[in-house]
C-alpha cells in the first residue's frame, strides 16, 4: 500500500510492510476523544471543534477493526478533582493558550474527574480497553498504556484522535522511543488546522507511517485473505 512520506504519497517499501503494516500485533489507540474537546457546549473547557469531523468516520473505522480482531484502546485525560495533579507544575498549555488562542473561560474544568467533560464522544464497546490516567500531552505519560500494550503483545500502534499537533504528535514520539511502530491515519486525527500538515510531516520523517484509513483496512483485509489461502 501507499503512505505519505513528507506529504508525498509513495509506495511503502516491501521491507517495511511487516514492520509497520502487519495486522497481527497491532492495536488502534484513540486519544482524548471526549466531551472536554468535542462538546458543542459553549462552556467546553478545551474546544477542538475540528475534532467533531472525525467522530463518525472514526466510529466506522473502529467497527471495521473490531470485525478484523484488532484491539482498540481509548485513552483520555482525567485530572484529580482537587487539582493535585497540577498543584506545583501546571500544564504548560494552560498558561500559553490564553496568549496564543485567547481566553477560555472554563479552562480550569478541563479533564477534571467527575465532570461531564470526561464522557467519550465516540462509540466505546465492552471489548475495548480504556486508559483514563493521562495527565499530560502523551498517552504514555504517566499512564499504564505501555503495560497494557506489552501484555497484549502489541508491536504496532495506530494513533487516532485529538489533537494532531499536540497529543498525537507527543504520543507518536513516545511510542517510537519505546520501539512501537507508529501508524497515523491522517483522516482520523484533527488538531490546529495550520499545524496538522507539519505535524504529520514530522511523524512521517521521524516516527512512522502516515496513511489513509481505508487503505489500511484494505491492507489488513488482504492479509486475512492471504492467511486463509
Amino acid at each position: 500500500m501507499e503512505s505519505y512520506f513528507d506529504n508525498v504519497k509513495k509506495q511503502v517499501p516491501e521491507y517495511m510492510n511487516d514492520i509497520f503494516l502487519k495486522k497481527e500485533g497491532t492495536a488502534v489507540i484513540t486519544v482524548d476523544m471526549h466531551e472536554g474537546h468535542l462538546s458543542e457546549d459553549p462552556d467546553c473547557p478545551c474546544p477542538s471543534p475540528r475534532g467533531r469531523e472525525i467522530i463518525k468516520p472514526l466510529n466506522e473505522f473502529m467497527d471495521s477493526c473490531r470485525k478484523l480482531g484488532v484491539p482498540i484502546i481509548h485513552v483520555r485525560s482525567i485530572l484529580r478533582r482537587d487539582g493535585a495533579d497540577e498543584k506545583l507544575f501546571p500544564s504548560a498549555w494552560k498558561m500559553v493558550f490564553p496568549v496564543t488562542v485567547g481566553e477560555i473561560p472554563n479552562i480550569a474544568e478541563h479533564a477534571l474527574e467527575g465532570t461531564k467533560w470526561n464522557k467519550f464522544s465516540i462509540d466505546v464497546h465492552d471489548e475495548d480497553y480504556i486508559v483514563s490516567t493521562k495527565k499530560r500531552l502523551s498517552a504514555f505519560y504517566p499512564t499504564d498504556l505501555e503495560l497494557l500494550l506489552r501484555n497484549l503483545g502489541i508491536q504496532r500502534i495506530v494513533l487516532t484522535g485529538c489533537m494532531t499537533d499536540c497529543c498525537i504528535l507527543n504520543t507518536a514520539f513516545d511510542g517510537a522511543n519505546r520501539d512501537f511502530r507508529v501508524v497515523v491515519p491522517r483522516d482520523l486525527t484533527r488538531g490546529t488546522e495550520y499545524l496538522e500538515e507539519p505535524a504529520l510531516r514530522i511523524i512521517s520523517l521521524h516516527l512512522g507511517l502516515v496513511v489513509d484509513s481505508d487503505e489500511l483496512l484494505d491492507e489488513w483485509k488482504r492479509q486475512d485473505i492471504e492467511g486463509e489461502s
